[in-house]
């Protein structure tokens, strides 16, 4: 019997799916997803029934057509050995009928429990990873590159009349080819199909009035059989069907890559004989991926004055020379870009390779995010030694540290290093953002400087002469707000730091200042997602100055022009504060 008369009568049921998805061969895509074990039941006891039980076997590719494997339940090994004496299994060996398997599975009727195989996950170079609670799944990375999700599945399942869950184990086409390959094997399904059929005219006229077709014929891929039964047929079948063949999915190689700017094709040879500085550019989401993933390490560094953003992984491999030029550019040389990292991320870098003539359009003077960020940072140091200067004249102790959170000593020495506040904020900022990416970013903003204790505040206000009362229930945004009033009154009139102290509450502490204005707008940005307020927060944005019609194209500038106004509002605390202390 042919394949075609095994699917004429299943292709009369919708949920043959699955039996046709179990017989058909795998395609060459790296990307697909393999099933190689499943164990799974729909309405068991009802007339919808379908039941598989299925796992994949290592067959040697040599020629032959693979046989009818045998398992219990789609079990690798069932029960435990009846032990009758010292040494009576010492030469037990799991296997399907001789053969090796993908994943490793037992049961004994009640529970059964699903592993990737040792062999696989050793020769593969894999490390698993448990997600638990409800899920118990078992995920196989391989982190040398680093790879997630080569391999997942249902660590277990228990049945008391019906199982307790689905299991269903899928692998990667690329690391499933490759450890077949090793092997010299090819991967063969053995699985066990039970559906209950409808009664349909097609499938009447294929029964041709009898009451059971039994597929026997010596030598074939299948056995089994189809019956009345209840109203409809009742499908049970045992397959063995080969479904990957001993076959590697086509290299993704860097040689031969056509670089834009860059005349031929490139390999890894010519890029590492470029002495010459030839350079890429590319657009600065080639980024987000390593900064969306706590494996990697894209800190920015400062090196010679400019800013580096070399993604690196774990000491296995790092990007190196990566430069940012204007806002969304980054430069990296082509000997550089080649040097000593796995394919894959040299062919993401390809994909963000911009075209020179893209490239002539950008401003390469433009600030990018990296650098606001770090004028931000700037600027919060700068508060904290000036308050901490400011609150020793008053008799406060204090450090710039506790006041803002960052030690500038630490800063000098170790870049960001301890500061992943700083990083995030930094993130990739394209000119097409969205808006509740900005408005997360608006809150990280807010975040950074929020540490500014406000009792420090408070106590200095105090001693300006401001009545405790007043100030009592003031927030930091406020208390900031009556600061600067506060020093560019004294800058104003010349004063060195002991004017501070006075017994009178000094005119016009309370005022609105236009100078701080943008991180009252900030602060709204923050919260205008959870308080559906986006509308009016945009609109003070216009008040201050900024064109919202930009926005249609998205927040990217809206993101600019508040870092910016952010950062001003502190240097208008800095300034005269600085010039105050300065005069003694």
């Amino acid at each position: 019997m042919s394949r075609s008369d095994l699917n004429q009568p299943a292709s009369t049921k919708a949920g043959a799916l699955h039996l046709r998805s179990l017989m058909t061969p795998v395609g060459m895509d790296p990307a697909i997803q393999v099933e190689v074990t499943c164990s799974t039941e729909c309405d068991p006891y009802g007339p919808e029934n379908e039941t598989v039980q299925m796992l994949m076997a290592v067959v040697p590719d040599d020629g032959q057509h693979p046989p009818i494997i045998h398992s219990d339940q789609g079990l690798v090994a069932y029960s435990t050995p009846v032990i009758r004496e010292k040494g009576g299994e010492k030469i037990f060996s799991a296997s399907v009928s001789g053969y090796d398997y993908i994943v490793a599975s037992w049961g004994d009727g009640s529970f059964s429990t699903y592993h990737l195989a040792e062999k696989v996950w050793m020769a593969l170079g894999l490390t698993p990873r448990c997600l638990g609670n409800e899920q118990q799944r078992l995920v196989y990375d391989d982190l040398g590159l680093p790879e997630f999700g080569v391999a997942e599945g249902e660590v277990s399942s228990q049945f008391y009349y019906q199982a307790s869950r689905d299991v269903r184990w899928f692998m990667s086409n690329e690391y499933l080819r490759k450890y077949l390959w090793l092997r010299g094997g090819r991967g063969v399904r053995q699985f066990y199909y039970q559906a209950t059929l409808k009664s349909t005219p097609a499938l009447r006229a294929w029964m041709n009035n009898r009451k059971q077709v039994v597929f026997d014929t010596p030598g074939d891929w299948f056995d089994g059989d189809i019956r009345e039964s209840n109203g409809g047929y009742l499908l049970q079948l045992w397959a063995a069907v080969e479904v990957v063949s001993c076959a590697l999915c086509p290299d993704q190689t860097t040689d031969g890559l056509v670089w834009p700017g860059i005349q031929g094709a490139v390999t890894h040879a010519t890029a590492n004989a470029n002495m010459n500085g030839a350079s890429i550019y590319l657009d600065d989401r080639f980024l987000e991926r390593y900064e969306q993933n706590g494996f990697y390490n894209t800190i920015p560094v400062k090196v010679h004055n400019f800013w580096h953003c070399s993604p690196s992984y774990l000491g296995q491999w790092s990007f190196t020379d990566c430069r940012r030029v204007g806002r969304n550019l980054i430069q990296v040389q082509l000997r550089e870009l080649y040097k000593g990292k796995p394919d894959r991320e040299i062919l993401h870098a390809h994909t963000h390779a911009l075209d020179p003539a893209v490239v002539a359009k950008f401003d390469r003077n433009e600030e990018h995010i990296v650098s606001k960020v770090d004028r931000l940072l700037r600027q919060l140091l700068d508060l904290g030694d000036n308050l901490s200067q400011l609150a020793a004249v008053l008799g406060i102790e204090k450090s710039a540290q506790d006041l803002v959170g960052f030690l500038r000593a630490d800063v000098e020495a170790n870049g960001w290093l301890h500061y992943p506040q700083l990083a995030k904020l930094a993130q990739v900022a394209p000119l097409s953002m969205s808006q509740q990416a900005f408005l997360a970013r608006c809150k990280s903003i807010h975040e950074i400087w929020q540490c500014l204790p406000n009792g420090v505040l408070k106590r200095v206000m105090q001693a300006a002469g401001v009545p405790r009362k007043r100030i009592a229930d003031l927030g930091s945004l406020k208390l900031l707000e009556s600061l600067l009033n506060l020093v560019q009154r004294l800058d104003d009139q010349e004063e060195a730091s002991d004017a501070f102290n006075c017994d009178k509450e000094p005119e016009g502490w309370d005022e609105r200042n236009k100078d701080i204005a943008s991180l009252f707008v900030a602060n709204d940005l923050r919260i205008a997602d959870a308080h559906d307020t986006i509308g009016q927060s945009i609109q003070k944005l216009q008040d201050l100055g900024f064109d919202t019609a930009s926005m249609q194209h998205g927040y990217g500038h809206a993101l600019d022009f508040v870092m910016d106004g952010v950062i001003g509002a502190f240097a208008a605390i800095n300034t005269p504060l600085r010039r105050i202390l300065e005069r003694g």
